[in-house]
């Protein structure tokens, strides 16, 4: 796995499990990633990851390269169009353009289904994701300090955003011409 980006960005399925499942140990051993101390099942990962919103790049032979996927932030209604992304790239596939790739490819599929911001926590010291994010079109819009322990150290997390240039309008602006679909559970009024 060297030199520039040679793979195909796919939807991930139950197939990719165990690599993908080792790919996020790799990034837990790392220590930079997540709060995370060990993998969920693939059962666990697959509940919580939305299908429509996962892919994996994988290279000549069908080997995963890295994965993307969303989670929702919230199960209230307001939130309905506000994900958490989360990309993961096999060590040995770095500084190829996978990750970018990756979060395009989510960055895309979200907003076609109307979802209006991507949020994320990033560890300040995982300066190759802030990168990534940003040139995805992120912004970082803070800090959040001592927000959780990970193995008896207080982090940090750099919180960033992207929105999406067809969010639903804001308030006292014509919601009927500007307001992209939310997905929202019938009877939800949160767009309205």
């Amino acid at each position: 796995m060297s030199g520039a980006l040679s793979a195909v960005i796919v939807p991930l399925t139950a197939e990719h499990a165990e690599q993908v499942l080792a790919i996020y140990q790799a990034g837990i051993d790392e220590g930079n990633t997540t709060f995370e101390t060990s993998p969920p099942s693939w059962e666990t990962f697959d509940a919580a990851k939305l299908p429509e919103h996962r892919y994996t790049a994988l290279d000549a032979e069908g080997a995963v390269l890295g994965r993307a996927a969303a989670s929702r932030v919230s199960d209230r209604c307001a939130y309905a169009g506000v994900v958490e992304p989360s990309v993961y790239v096999h060590p040995a596939a770095r500084g190829r353009g996978t990750a970018s790739a990756l979060l395009k490819a989510l960055v895309d599929s979200t907003e076609r289904a109307g979802i209006w911001t991507i949020q994320s926590g990033i560890f300040p010291e995982n300066t190759a994701s802030l990168t990534v994010h940003q040139r995805a079109g992120f912004r970082i819009i803070g800090t959040q300090e001592r927000i959780g322990r990970h193995h008896g150290i207080w982090r940090d997390v750099v919180l960033v955003e992207r929105v999406c240039c067809a969010a639903p309008a804001m308030a006292g602006a014509d919601a009927s011409s500007q307001a992209a679909p939310c997905g929202c559970r019938p009877g939800c009024d949160c767009c309205s």
